[in-house]
């Protein structure tokens, strides 16, 4: 067995195409020669700035010799049919062997493939693997045609064993392979020889290169965070940024340095984010003040001045830098929020959709629509509406857009506008993945809300859905966000409502702009409807009625029309986009999606509170043995049930009569079921799952014992109808709390 060594070593890759590089190429090399019959033991893949390695261990010095016999065509076959086989088994007719099958004589050949050299093996699968090397962007130099993300200087590429070291051949575009490397471009002593992957990584730590991208990591986390404590200052944070810095430098000297006090008024975010997008400084703040007093900088070489000159220049650049986010922010705080706000109105969110200003003033109605729903007051959810964007216009967020919401807090705050409508201008936006923080304030909850619900009926309504991975508008998002406000928070909104009175919103900017002044009144009074009531078809035809004949055209071809039959197929399946964003949710908590489907199926699915804690309460049911028992029993009786109204054709629902009943198990079943069913109509009622499930909980027993004793199809018609009526109301019961149907076994 031996160990094999590969190494490119190239000008500087792009930070953030190296970790996906080296697994590139850990992968394209381990199964190609896995596909060529090469086996190995483990394999580590590294990147550093200037190279990308490939340490494979216990490699055969061989592939094995492969004897294969494969079955053909049958004899006295087309011949065509034969020429094909050969040609497909890469053997002459000679080396056929005629066999007696039980579908009669069939050609069988015996391939015989003689294993190859590891050396040569090697060689071809690392040459497929720089040829066809997947990098995001790439590019040719010198007269070659070879294409890398950076021009190639040399590869590296041993095989050694207890023998000792070897070079493996390979000539790629007239760079050949070798057993030799560079280390740290200034402070590295020049090209050396290498005998396995540890004398590798100690020669290249000799010359100032860390090859492993995960102690560079650590390396300058652990210096910057002593540098930090020993100034009395704490590292922000920034795991994005470390990964990146660790892969701009292949030997990291965290250096220290001072920010001028000119921009102590700025907000500490704003010296963050131009740090880092420009310089790639880390941030040192006071844990007193809040306030960033002193940046990190990552050199990649040790210098005699210890970085005096370096800190130097940095500190230079940076000085220029802050002073235009200085002149942006002093700019911005001159500007009124209202007028910001209006330069949207130039600014077009979507073709269809209209512009920024367009969308702020629905985000501004629907806000005010779901206020006294989430507790806040409509006044200042419309107001915080009104410029929450405003920001999108500074000039701050044109240089640093990461700081949108962010920036509009501070101009609000500086405008003396109310904390509620301040906070709500940075916190509309969250959630903004699944570990960001929901917002709790009930003014931020309104405009959140709303935000991101006139997101997605927006793009419902003009049929920009996402499909597959496509999601271009963060669609998929912004329905999760809305699910997390509502369930962090324990909201109890219908979203019916709110999704149908948006959706016509969408519709009478995009259809009504040329309607007639009686359909232009039509479509107010069915929005209104809609916004009190939330129920589409019903609201149109409460509105339709009440202009009767003198009311505008409502045909298929009228505009009202084709708003009618359009918006509820609209809305209806956009909840259904809640429903499964639900479901993904849940299963992190273990809710199954049976469950779920057993309780969309009830009544008021569109009140995600309501949903969830009927399915929790169903989950946790279904969990114990009389759940489980119960769901038995219920099946069973609706089997029966099923198949007695086929073949009978009538449907056993009209209520079953304790004076038939024969047996004392079914008097039991006939006053446990009483008792359950006005326990669980008073819980069901109450939203007391707990409860319902409880008074189901106390079914098992009789129902267990009434299908042990007795026989539902007895001769006697009017008992069989009797008990088919019974089973009936075991199901009415049980449907009654979810859609038991649904739920698998």
């Amino acid at each position: 067995m031996a160990d094999l060594l590969i190494e490119i070593f190239s000008e500087e890759i792009p930070a953030r195409m190296q970790v996906r590089a080296a697994e590139d190429l850990k992968k394209l090399v381990t199964d190609g020669l896995i596909k060529a019959g090469l086996t190995y033991g483990d394999a580590r893949a590294f990147s550093t700035p200037r190279r990308l390695t490939l340490a494979l261990g216990d490699v055969p010095a061989r592939s094995p010799d492969i004897r294969e016999e494969r079955k053909g065509p049958k004899v006295g076959a087309p011949e065509k049919a034969l020429e094909g086989f050969l040609r497909g088994a890469g053997v002459a007719r000679d080396d056929l062997v005629e066999r007696e099958t039980p579908k009669g004589a069939v050609w069988f050949a015996l391939i015989e493939k003689q294993g190859r050299t590891a050396p040569d093996i090697i060689g071809e699968v690392l040459e497929g693997a720089i040829r066809n090397f997947p990098w995001p962007k790439s590019m040719r130099w010198g007269s070659g045609s070879l294409r890398w993300v950076r021009p190639i200087h040399s590869v590296l590429c041993v095989l050694t064993d207890e023998t000792g070291a070897s070079t493996v051949p390979l000539d790629v575009d007239a760079i050949i392979a070798g057993d030799s490397t560079e280390g740290h471009r200034f402070m590295g002593a020049g090209r050396f020889s290498v005998t396995s992957f540890d004398d590798y990584d100690a020669k290249l730590r000799a010359n100032y290169v860390i090859l492993d991208p995960k102690t560079r990591v650590d390396m300058i986390q652990g210096t910057a965070e002593n540098l930090a404590f020993a100034a009395g200052l704490e590292l922000v944070e920034d795991q994005g940024l470390l990964a990146e810095v660790a892969g701009l430098v292949e030997w990291p000297v965290p250096l220290m340095g001072d920010i001028a006090t000119d921009f102590a008024a700025l907000p500490w975010e704003v010296l963050k984010s131009s740090m880092r997008e420009h310089q790639k400084f880390f941030s040192l703040k006071n844990p007193k003040t809040g306030q960033i007093e002193k940046f990190i900088t990552v050199a990649n070489r040790e210098t005699r001045d210890n970085g005096a000159a370096i800190l130097a220049g940095n500190q230079k650049v940076l000085f220029a830098r802050l002073s235009d986010a200085k002149f942006f922010w002093e700019n911005d705080l001159r500007v009124p929020l209202e007028n910001m706000a209006a330069k949207l109105a130039n600014v077009t969110f979507h073709n269809k959709l209209g512009s920024q200003a367009d969308r702020i003033e629905r985000i501004i109605t629907l806000a005010g629509d779901i206020a006294p729903q989430v507790g806040a007051d409509a006044a200042l959810a419309k107001q915080a509406a009104s410029i929450a964007k405003a920001d999108l216009s500074s000039e701050m967020v044109g240089e640093f857009a990461d700081l949108q919401g962010l920036m509009g807090r501070y101009y609000a705050h500086a405008a003396g506008l109310p904390a509620e409508v301040a906070a709500a201008c940075q916190e509309h936006y969250a959630p903004l993945g699944p570990s960001d923080t929901v917002p709790t304030a009930p003014v931020s909850m309104a405009v959140s809300l709303a935000d991101k619900l006139d997101l997605l009926t927006g793009f419902w309504s003009i049929g920009e859905k996402p499909t597959g991975s496509k999601d271009p508008f963060a669609l998929r998002r912004a329905a999760l966000g809305v699910i997390r406000i509502i369930l962090t928070n324990d909201l109890r909104l219908n979203l019916d409502r709110f999704i149908d009175s948006q959706l016509l919103s969408h519709e009478i900017a995009q259809s009504g702009q040329n309607a007639g002044e009686d359909e232009k009144r039509a479509l107010g009074e069915i929005l209104s409807e809609i916004a009190e009531h939330g129920v589409f078809g019903a609201a149109y035809h409460t509105v339709m009625e009440r202009f009767g004949d003198k009311g505008p055209e409502t045909g298929e071809g009228s505009l009202l029309g084709k708003i009618n039959a359009k918006m509820p197929d609209t809305s209806r399946d956009l909840l259904g986009f809640f429903h499964d964003r639900l479901k993904v949710h849940l299963k992190a908590d273990g809710v199954r999606h049976d469950v779920i489907d057993a309780c969309l199926n009830m009544p008021a699915n569109d009140d995600l509170a309501l949903l969830v804690n009927r399915a929790q309460a169903l989950t946790v049911f279904l969990a114990t043995d009389d759940g489980e028992n119960l769901l038995q029993g219920y099946r069973r009786a609706a089997n029966i049930l099923t198949q007695a109204e086929k073949a009978d054709g009538v449907e056993y629902s009209y209520g079953a009569d304790v004076k038939f009943a024969e047996t004392d198990e079914e008097r039991a079943l006939f006053a446990a079921l009483d008792t359950a069913e006005n326990v669980i109509a008073t819980a069901m009622k109450t939203e007391d799952f707990s409860g319902a499930m409880t008074a189901m909980a106390a079914l098992r027993t009789p129902i267990d014992v009434f299908f042990e004793a007795v026989q539902i199809n007895t001769d006697n018609q009017i008992v069989r109808r009797n008990r088919l009526n019974l089973l009936a109301q075991i199901r009415k019961i049980c449907l009654s709390v979810a859609d038991f149907d649904q739920i698998e076994g």
